[in-house]
């Protein structure tokens, strides 16, 4: 069995392939960060779609959120070597993962405006790193962190216009002290601040939800993708909840700085997971 997992800081898609069948499932998030070795084995042992077939795993590629040093690769390949005992580990960073479901052999900018943001110039072949991906506290530019925050703070400060204010009160039982305890005393800060950024969606059309959409995506543009010199002449290809949820406001964005926008896919996993296959010569038609 080869098993295939995409990782952000809040949600991982898994596919699994044999020859009778394909499974797919999602577990929480797997940040080396955020977690460590003992913790991605109690995040496995819980999940009943994949732990049966612990020892049936010959193969494992997983691309993560965190994963882009040498000690971050480790907590993880520890983590999965020690639930699948027979199993090959590959652990890589998930902008490979996503230049693979997006570009696939052509080269590109794959960027990543999920949970968090990143940014990479893919070849066709290899994945280039750069000097991005700062975290949520450094960088994140328009994630759903970054979002998430903005928001927050908007109704912290009370800048945020009347009727988005008592919405906000409605959906959402904060207070400063709330907040400060969830971001500086509890686990997955991050994560805890994207969710705020959900709030945009059920006032999309909102002026004041506009303004902060464009900012945001004109904020990620100027801070990541003007960094490349070559970046009129690429397609930047988008992976991610925010990328799929606002690309209309997404694309607006970059059409006025005169940028070309590619794919946008909420969940790289599928594409991820052909590729994949695809390299060891296995076929699929994804729907």
């Amino acid at each position: 069995m080869i098993l295939v997992a995409d990782s952000g800081s809040s949600k991982t898609d898994w596919m699994a392939y044999s020859p009778n069948q394909i499974l797919s499932f999602s577990t929480q998030g797997i940040n080396p960060y955020f977690v460590n070795a003992h913790d991605v084995v109690k995040i496995l042992s819980k999940n009943k779609e994949i732990a049966p077939y612990a020892t049936a795993v010959k193969e494992v590629y997983f691309f993560g959120s965190g994963c882009s040093s040498p000690d971050k690769h480790e907590i993880i390949s520890n983590g999965l070597s020690a639930f699948f005992t027979k199993a090959f580990i590959s652990v890589d960073h998930d902008l490979i993962g996503s230049a693979y479901a997006t570009c696939g052999d052509k080269k590109g900018l794959a960027c990543i405006l999920g949970t968090g943001s990143n940014i990479s110039y893919y070849d066709g072949q290899n994945v280039h790193d750069g000097k991005h991906g700062l975290g949520y506290v450094l960088g994140d530019e328009g994630s759903g962190t970054y979002f998430g925050k903005k928001i927050l703070l908007s109704f912290l400060y009370q800048t945020m216009p009347a009727d988005l204010c008592e919405a906000f009160a409605k959906a959402y039982e904060v207070n400063k002290d709330i907040v400060i305890e969830n971001i500086y005393q509890k686990p997955l800060p991050n994560s805890y601040l994207a969710g705020f950024s959900r709030f945009m969606k059920a006032h999309q059309s909102h002026p004041f939800i506009q303004q902060v959409l464009h900012d945001g995506f004109q904020e990620f543009i100027d801070t990541n993708v003007k960094d490349y010199k070559s970046y009129r002449s690429l397609e930047c290809n988008f992976v991610g909840s925010i990328a799929y949820y606002y690309q209309d406001e997404l694309r607006a964005t970059f059409v006025a700085n005169n940028i070309k926008v590619g794919k946008i896919l909420q969940k790289p996993i599928e594409g991820i997971f052909d590729y994949i296959l695809k390299r060891e010569g296995i076929t699929l038609q994804m729907s």
